[in-house]
């Protein structure tokens, strides 16, 4: 499978450097934490206090000082000459000259960590090498930044709601996005230093202009008197000289954070002041950034930076593994001349290839002759009856990079006669362009006098295998097969499930609609809006059903269909049963703790979540519901906990559309076109919008939300999608 030119840059920088990177994040995390170990030493001085304060207090307690220094942690250094004669140098307090201890002696693992971390013990070659990976460092930064940006559909939803695919995608593209910055302030001050090391950046070395010595004798002052000593905070100094004699040419040499100063020793005038090169204040920056040195919270953030590569090794490479899987196309039986259907797939990640390849093993066993490729691979097909295109849609409406040239191919390759064409659309319904390229290679189809549509373009939210599994019903229904797609299995977590205690079936109604609640046997944490993942064996896929909570029990709302396993089994059900199961949060379906005003839409067995939300709605917020049913009989399942939830003002509304009980059919997308300026002015006061039940529906309702945005609002509906104000879980 190709991959665009970012993706490829990404992995090969990433597999490049992917060794040295995680030695640096290691020994990086080491080192994070040498400059909070020592800022847990109480050196620490007053902000105010000046530079004559200390020169007072130090000349009371010794008879010479070398030397006044701030160093990295903000402590202050003392070099002097104690009044015994003997040099020492240590920690003071700048305010009384009092010795608070001896220098901090680096520990061995710090020394350790710090010889890796700069040049893998391989002296200059090293550094070199680090200095490098740093730069790649950079460039991945770069690269990350303009896939997440395709990802979300262009640099303004670059903050948009990532959609979960699985573990590592979705929190290499959310820590990817925060932690962005951080991580290029670490590699490109990496960088720099590196630069710097190998003297590659420009001469920053200062020359002090001395003045010409006066022959008059000078009025001496006492030091501590000095104007520039009384205005100078000691917090604004790196390092202070006194004088190596009493000579006049021999002056204070005052090193501070932006310049240097020359100042005489007897009438404390400045005589020389000297500012830094930019190149040289960005080189003290740059160690300060990248080692953190004085301050904890940069510490703690360069820790959290070593952390989040070492994930972003591990993710991506999980990532890669999981999409060269999932590209593995299935050995073809059949050429692409004697094959009657032509299965073409456009995918950026891999993920629509596992559904074209569920199809095309399904028609592998009834017998058809079938071929499966790229999109790009598009040619002319000698026998072709039937094409079938499974394509997502990358960035803002942009084909997948497996897909980019199927347009021209398809108008520069004649085919020998009329070949029926489908199209299934793979995409999500948070971002503005769902679907849109699969619209588009729908346009250019639809214009060619070579093909003919068969169906329209069928459109799958999020990778839903249920909503496939409604394509693949209609398409063997349109061509007269029985086609079984195999669902593939999910692996449940063992340690989660759990077994529940049937204490509640009702009879199945007019419907075959039926009520089931089960009462957890273990303490259970969940919330109504979550999924119980039941399998009825180990060889039948999981089946997730969307749950109430009612009390500390469970509770679900059921359509027995005819050859649903799961449906069936849970159909025979008796109180006392025991049936295991597994709780999956859902927490995309909660209501928000934040809206006041909540509009719920639901038809048949979708209906059971927003039962136990309004249940719970205490603090009675003001919920609507809409609800489509087949008659009234349908509704007297649910009709004692909704009366109740009326009587106690937890549902403010409730509206039902029934579809049998006359002439006309009403669903629940007609009670929703009947109320557009209420739902406009909802969306319009920031209230939500949760949709649970079928696909069908799904679609039907959002169809006329887009209308009531559009017309009423001049709203696109994918921007309150994209402010969570819709919510959905249909199936």
């Amino acid at each position: 499978m190709t991959i665009s030119i970012w993706r490829f840059s990404h992995l090969i920088l990433a597999l490049v450097s992917s060794v040295f990177i995680i030695l640096a994040s290691v020994t990086g995390m080491i080192l994070a934490f040498e400059p909070i170990s020592n800022q847990m030493q109480s050196y620490g001085f007053n902000e105010d206090t000046t530079v004559a304060a200390t020169v007072k207090s130090l000349s009371k307690r010794y008879d010479e000082i070398i030397t006044v220094e701030i160093d990295e942690n903000d402590f202050v250094i003392a070099s002097v000459i104690t009044n015994e004669g003997k040099s020492d140098t240590f920690y003071i307090n700048p305010e009384t000259g009092e010795k608070l201890g001896s220098l901090i002696e680096k520990a061995p693992i710090f020394s350790f960590a710090i010889n890796l971390h700069r040049s893998l013990f391989l002296k200059s070659t090293g550094r070199f090498i680090v200095g490098l990976v740093s730069f790649f460092l950079i460039l991945m930064a770069f690269s990350g930044m303009i896939l997440i940006a395709k990802r979300q559909g262009g640099i303004r939803r670059y903050f948009s709601k990532v959609i979960n695919e699985n573990f590592e995608q979705y929190y290499h593209v959310v820590l990817g996005r925060w932690i962005l910055i951080p991580i290029v302030i670490v590699a490109f001050t990496g960088v720099y230093l590196s630069l710097e090391k190998f003297s590659l950046l420009p001469e920053t070395k200062i020359s002090h202009e001395y003045p010409e010595l006066s022959t008059l004798e000078l009025d001496k002052i006492p030091i501590s008197d000095f104007e520039v000593f009384k205005s100078l905070k000691l917090t604004d100094v790196k390092r202070l000289e006194f004088p190596f004699s009493e000579d006049v040419e021999d002056y204070f040499f005052i090193k501070l954070k932006d310049k240097e100063l020359l100042v005489n020793q007897y009438s404390g005038v400045i005589v020389s002041e000297q500012k830094y090169p930019l190149v040289q204040l960005v080189s003290q920056w740059s160690l300060f950034l990248h080692t953190g040195q004085g301050t904890i919270l940069w510490s703690i953030v360069l820790f959290l930076v070593c952390v989040t590569l070492l994930f972003f090794i591990y993710s991506g490479f999980a990532m890669t593994l999981k999409r060269r899987k999932n590209t593995n196309i299935p050995k073809n039986k059949f050429t692409q001349d004697t094959s009657e259907i032509i299965i073409l797939v456009g995918s950026e990640t891999g993920s629509t290839f596992r559904f074209a390849s569920l199809f095309y093993e399904a028609l592998i066993t009834q017998g058809k002759s079938v071929f499966i490729s790229e999109m790009n691979s598009y040619t002319n097909y000698q026998q072709a009856k039937q094409i079938l295109i499974f394509t997502s849609t990358y960035g803002e409406g942009d084909a997948p990079i497996n897909a980019n040239r199927f347009k021209h191919l398809v108008t520069t390759i004649p085919q020998n006669k009329t070949i029926d064409y489908a199209i299934v659309g793979y995409g999500s319904l948070l971002y503005p362009d769902y679907c849109k390229f699969a619209e588009t290679v729908d346009d250019v189809l639809k214009s060619h006098q070579g093909f003919q549509q068969s169906s329209e373009v069928f459109k799958i939210n999020n990778q839903s295998f249920e909503t496939f599994q409604i394509w693949v019903n209609q398409w063997s229904t349109i061509n007269n097969v029985q086609l079984q797609v195999k669902q593939p299995s999910v692996k449940l977590n063992s340690k989660n499930t759990r077994e529940f205690k049937v204490v509640k079936r009702t009879d199945l109604n007019c419907d075959q609609t039926f009520i089931l609640q089960l009462k957890p046997n273990k303490k259970e944490t969940f919330h109504s809006g979550d999924l119980l993942a039941f399998r009825p064996d180990d060889n039948q896929a999981v089946r997730y059903y969307s749950v109430a909570k009612i009390g500390d029990d469970v509770l679900l709302s059921i359509k027995k269909h005819e050859k649903g396993l799961c449906s069936s089994y849970l159909s025979t059900l008796k109180v006392n049963d025991l049936v295991s199961a597994t709780v999956k949060p859902n927490s995309v379906f909660h209501v928000p703790k934040s809206s006041k005003a909540v509009v719920m839409i639901a038809n048949g067995t979708g209906i059971a979540p927003f039962l136990g939300m309004i249940g719970s709605n205490l603090l009675q917020k003001e919920i609507h519901l809409f609800l489509g049913l087949r008659t009234k009989t349908s509704f007297e399942l649910y009709s004692t906990l909704i009366e109740n939830a009326l009587n106690q003002s937890q549902l403010k509304t409730c509206q039902v559309a029934y579809s049998q009980e006359q002439k006309e059919k009403i669903y629940v997308q007609d009670l929703i076109a009947q109320q557009a300026d209420f739902i406009a002015t909802h969306l319009k006061n920031e209230g939500v919008i949760m949709i649970c039940g079928s696909i069908v529906m799904q679609n039907q309702v959002l169809k006329q939300l887009r209308d009531i945005t559009s017309s009423k609002l001049n709203v696109l509906l994918s921007e309150f999608e994209a402010n969570s104000q819709i919510k959905m879980d249909c199936y």
